[in-house]
């Protein structure tokens, strides 16, 4: 009985690292509000605060909103869910699969290129492509 107990006590202390991950990835944002239209404030309220702002051409302030693209509440729940399961039923040996999996699927970075016109209302937008790893984002 005593190493039941302990069994069940290790198993729960080794429990946890891909649970924790997979509940800690990042949220999943609207990108529904990059569209014509959108005031300025929204996007701030979204996405924090720009990664770049500049003023293009046609005297359009510009900028660049780059974030990491997460996950549905729902969906991260199930995923620390399975793991914590997982984790019991295999005596915490799902770790060595579980961890590396979270550490994989931790979101995709991603930016929009946005100009607003006088009334601080989208007018353009531009998705640019996913982090080159080298601190740039580069047009679609």
């Amino acid at each position: 009985m005593k190493k039941l107990i302990v069994a069940c006590f290790l198993t729960c202390m080794l429990t946890g690292c891909s649970v924790f991950m997979a509940a800690k990835q990042p949220d999943k944002k609207n990108v529904n509000l990059f569209k014509l239209g959108t005031p300025r404030v929204q996007l701030l309220a979204e996405f924090g605060h720009p990664l770049a702002q500049d003023t293009d051409a046609k005297g359009r302030t510009c900028e660049v909103f780059a974030f990491v693209q997460g996950y549905a509440v729902a969906s991260k729940v199930g995923r620390a869910a399975l793991h914590g399961v997982a984790d019991v039923f295999t005596l915490g040996l799902w770790e060595v699969v579980g961890t590396p999996t979270e550490a994989a699927f931790s979101g995709d970075r991603v930016a929009y290129q946005v100009c607003y016109d006088k009334s601080n209302k989208v007018n353009e937008v531009m998705l640019l492509t996913e982090y080159n790893g080298k601190g740039l984002f580069e047009m679609r």
